[in-house]
């Protein structure tokens, strides 16, 4: 697809995407879906509105009633479609820095919309094929209120409570200024736990941190936990279908670890879990160990969504799927990545009596390193994977070509793919020590270095 990349489309606002491509794709999308009600929604992004004012004004023109939702985390956006029965145009970069946005299509059951129903509305936009109306025909706008609300609820009741409150848990909470901050504070008081917060005013400048909850951007969150004694720090992305931890001394939790932990708990022999093909080995360790199948998919979660509804209309139980980087679908309870759900199970891991380290120290003998390497232009990324695709070929490895090029050496992995969202190429790697796994990643770093 030329559009719509790993989770939606996204650039950098009004440069790269623009009212006007906003426009195009609502009408597109309206055009194919031909819904009677269409839902816009968006995360706490500056240039947020006036995208949501473009999205109505296409899915006006093609004859779509639109519902207004305001600022809504992602997971509440699925929920009011699947309640609804309605699609939605959802603008949010997700984890991408302030000055991106992005858009995500939503169907009427609450899941983001499959490879082949993305497919059909690329080419509607490219083809510029709308079903415009006339004036008679020209949609209305109500603005809803209450999603976030029944969000709350939604998932205080699909998790134990009564188990998590008796824990008596103090948790830290970073929402990173997204959507997040206007729900899941309140979800984990309602679960019993008393809530410190940094970093949850609502702010699309994002003052405090950076969106992406990765270890570089979690200090304050790391020290809340130490200053406050808390036994589990959560942080989210922009629009919070993600959630990565802390323990109770202030270590980050690598989001390969903690899927590990929440995936032992949830599959049972037969089953099947998906992810990508940046799977970590703990999580193949996990269904080796419980007689799970394990299916990999291109990274993104379109991919990982599509591959799980194939695997479901065959018979299949998949009850956990997800990525390490604290993206994590529970299918029995909704296909689509839910923070809050997320870390409300993980804390159901903790009333036990069990500490955040100790849940996920089965599976801390890995190390993961990540590195992106940047580039200005299609010839740019062009000449990137090609030396990547030559390195390969020469590596004493059988390549994975799935999504990228993944070379695995038994005791560790590479692997080097182009983002879906960014205009870079990332190189994983994993191995039971981190000189190995920086060994492995420098190879592919320097043939991409000398290639550019």
């Amino acid at each position: 697809m030329k559009l719509f990349g790993s989770s939606g489309t996204r650039g950098v606002a009004i440069a790269d995407l623009s009212p006007e491509f906003a426009l195009r794709v609502s009408k597109a999308a309206g055009t194919v879906w031909d819904a009677d009600r269409v839902a816009v929604a968006r995360d706490t992004r500056t240039t947020g509105e006036l995208l949501c004012n473009a999205a109505a004004a296409g899915l006006a023109a093609v004859g779509c009633d639109v519902d207004r939702l305001g600022v809504v985390p992602t997971p509440a956006v699925g929920r009011y479609c699947a309640v609804r029965e309605i699609p939605c145009v959802l603008v949010t970069a997700s984890h991408n820095p302030p000055e991106f946005n992005g858009i995500k299509l939503v169907g009427a059951d609450g899941v983001e919309l499959q490879v082949d129903a993305l497919e059909r509305v690329e080419n509607h936009v490219l083809g510029e094929e709308f079903a415009e109306t006339d004036w008679r025909g020209a949609g209305e706008t109500t603005r809803i209120d209450g999603v976030n609300d029944a969000y709350v609820e939604s998932v205080v009741d699909a998790v134990d409570r009564t188990a998590i409150a008796d824990a008596d848990l103090t948790v830290a909470v970073d929402p990173g200024h997204g959507a997040g901050s206007l729900t899941n504070p309140e979800i984990y008081r309602r679960l019993g736990c008393s809530v410190r917060t940094v970093n949850a005013q609502p702010d699309g400048r994002f003052p405090g941190r950076l969106p992406e909850p990765v270890p570089a951007h979690l200090g304050d969150l790391r020290r809340l936990v130490r200053s406050s004694d808390a036994d589990l720090g959560i942080a989210h992305d922009g629009d919070a279908d993600r959630a990565v931890f802390v323990d109770e001394t202030g270590a980050y939790i690598e989001g390969d670890a903690s899927l590990a932990a929440l995936a032992v708990e949830a599959l049972s022999a037969g089953d099947a879990a998906v992810s990508a093909v940046n799977v970590s080995q703990r999580l193949v360790d996990v269904c080796e160990a419980v007689g799970a199948d394990l299916e990999l998919t291109p990274i993104g979660a379109t991919n990982i969504i599509t591959r799980v509804r194939e695997l479901e209309a065959s018979g299949r139980r998949v009850p956990i799927a997800g990525e390490g980087n604290g993206g994590v679908f529970f299918p029995e309870y909704r296909l689509s990545r839910d923070g809050a759900y997320i870390a409300a199970r993980f804390l159901e891991l903790l009333a036990d009596g069990r500490t955040a380290s100790e849940a996920v120290a089965p599976y801390a003998e890995y190390v993961n390193v990540r590195h992106n390497v940047s580039y200005d232009s299609e010839a740019e990324l062009d000449r990137l994977l090609g030396a990547a695709e030559a390195y390969v070929r020469e590596a004493d490895a059988e390549p994975n070509t799935t999504d990228g090029y993944r070379l695995d050496y038994g005791d560790a992995w590479v692997l080097v793919r182009p983002s879906g969202t960014e205009p870079k190429v990332r190189v994983y790697a994993e191995a039971r020590s981190a000189d190995r796994a920086e060994e492995l990643a420098d190879g592919i770093l320097a043939a991409l270095e000398d290639a550019r």
